[in-house]
């Protein structure tokens, strides 16, 4: 597929410039059943050569392989990616959410050496850590701002009001919380929050953990490994079955446009404001151009109104995580 360099948007107001679109890459070494580190270093290596800079990974996937593996594909390459890592989320049999200095400091330190690098771009608080106030957790990393060791700072899945309460230590660059057709939720109080004070959005699984792009029919379709299967219940049977009659609108206006349904979705995100900056995974180059081509995807007014008609907050039936994991959400 023959895909243009893509462009960039300014993330925040602290002077960050991200590509268009990220990439996410945790599912190159977990959640969705992994791939090869070959296949993986060859979509990192074609998204930095078509102008993708900010490539998104956390300590928490794998965990820890995932930085291991983002540091060894773009060594030789530093200069040109915005690294965006994550810190404090609960790590099954390993760590419970934490987000006190201490933790803070060591966390930093060893994302440093796992992804072989002087400093990180975008540093995110993971999950909340509810035991520990957010003013504290965010002085912390604050000092890792002033130490040279992290650039700009940002809080995922966080409430309005902790938004607030870590902006006002340090400025925040970014948001990263889950954002597409099917989980609008944060439209009401959060998204309005981020544009009063100048914070971007970065929107994790804007496909719909793969739901939007229409090839997942049935449970069937995905791994016995695969993280949808067991623990997403918008996934199980039951809920799957009603969601997918949410896809026709999807795929009219896919048609209309000669375009895929992954790709509309895409471009329904990109729409919501210059202040936006997805984060798509993939595991396999054609989809990293699949998804790129979104970019230069224009919906009318009357395309944008269809599919906000059909995924009205809320529409999707089933929860995005299960009891365990949404307990680290504020929302």
């Amino acid at each position: 597929m023959s895909v243009k360099p893509i462009g960039t948007r300014a993330l925040g107001s602290q002077g960050l410039h991200a590509s268009v679109l990220g990439l996410g890459c945790m599912g190159m070494s977990a959640m969705y059943g992994g791939t090869t580190e070959k296949e993986a270093r060859s979509v990192i290596h074609r998204a930095l050569d078509l102008g993708v800079n900010m490539l998104d990974t956390s300590d928490a996937y794998g965990p820890y392989t995932n930085e291991e593996l983002v540091g060894r594909a773009i060594a030789g390459r530093r200069d040109e990616v915005v690294i965006s890592t994550k810190f404090g989320a609960a790590i099954p049999g390993v760590s419970q959410a934490h987000g006190d200095p201490d933790s803070v400091r060591r966390s930093c330190d060893a994302s440093l050496r796992r992804l072989g690098v002087d400093y990180i771009d975008l540093y995110y608080q993971h999950r909340v850590d509810f035991t520990v106030p957010v003013e504290e957790t965010f002085g912390a990393m604050a000092e890792l701002v002033h130490a040279g060791k992290v650039r700009y700072l940002g809080i995922s899945e966080a409430s309005a009001e902790r938004i607030r309460r870590a902006h006002s230590v340090h400025p925040l660059t970014a948001v990263q919380s889950e954002y597409s057709l099917w989980s609008r939720d944060l439209e009401t109080t959060i998204l309005p929050t981020l544009r009063e004070l100048g914070i971007g959005l970065v929107p994790y699984s804007p496909l719909g953990r793969g739901f939007l792009t229409g090839t997942i029919t049935s449970t069937s379709d995905l791994a016995d490994n695969d993280v949808r299967k067991a623990r997403l219940p918008r996934f199980q049977d039951e809920n799957l079955a009603r969601n997918l009659g949410l896809l026709e609108s999807v795929k009219a206006i896919a048609q209309r446009l000669d375009a895929t349904p992954g790709q509309v979705a895409l471009a329904w995100v990109l729409a919501q404001g210059d202040d936006v900056v997805p984060i798509p995974g993939t595991r396999r180059v054609g989809y990293l151009e699949e998804n790129l081509a979104a970019t230069r995807l224009t919906l009318a007014d009357a395309d944008l109104r269809e599919l906000e008609s059909a995924f009205p907050p809320g529409v999707a039936a089933g929860e995005r995580y299960d009891t365990a994991a949404a307990g680290f959400i504020e929302s």
